[in-house]
C-alpha cells in the first residue's frame, strides 16, 4: 500500500516530523509519498506548478493519507490534501499529539473532525495503520 503523508513543511522541524511518520509508515512495509521529498520545496512563484502537479500525481495508487495536524490550524495545503483524498475516497487518518483535540476544534474545524480518524500518540497511529492494512491490503 502507498501512503500520502501531509502536514505542515515550512520550517526543518515540521518537516522532521514528517519524516517520523514516514519512518514508521516503512516499517510496517509501506509505500509513502512524501511531498518535500518527492517534489521539493517552495522557494518561489515558479515552483508552484511543479508542486501542485507533483503533489496530485503523488495521490496516484494511494490507499491510504496520513495528515500531520499538529500547530495552530491546519495548513493550507494539509487541508486541501485532505478534502482530495476523502473526494476520492482515500481513508484519512489524522495525528494531533500537540493538544487535545476537544480544546483545539475551533482551529481544526467540525467537519474536519467529525469526517476523520484522528489519533493523539505515535502507537495509535500504528494501530490505526494496522487495521487499514488488513481491511484493504
Amino acid at each position: 500500500m502507498k501512503v500520502y503523508l501531509a502536514g505542515p513543511l515550512c520550517t526543518k522541524v515540521e518537516r522532521e516530523n514528517m519524516e517520523k511518520i514516514d519512518e514508521i509508515c516503512k516499517e510496517l512495509g509501506l509505500r509513502t509519498f512524501l511531498p518535500h521529498r518527492d517534489c521539493g520545496l517552495w522557494k518561489n512563484m515558479k515552483d508552484t506548478k511543479r508542486i501542485a502537479e507533483g503533489d496530485i500525481k503523488g495521490f496516484e495508487e494511494c490507499g491510504l493519507l496520513i495528515a500531520n495536524l499538529n500547530g495552530f490550524g491546519i495548513s493550507p495545503g494539509t487541508a486541501w490534501e485532505m478534502g482530495y483524498a476523502h473526494a476520492k475516497g482515500i481513508p484519512v487518518i489524522g495525528i494531533k499529539t500537540d493538544k487535545k483535540i476537544d480544546k483545539s476544534i475551533g482551529e481544526m474545524s467540525a467537519i474536519i473532525v467529525g469526517s476523520t480518524k484522528i489519533v493523539n500518540s505515535i502507537p495509535s497511529l500504528k494501530k490505526e495503520i494496522k487495521i487499514l492494512i488488513k481491511r484493504f491490503g
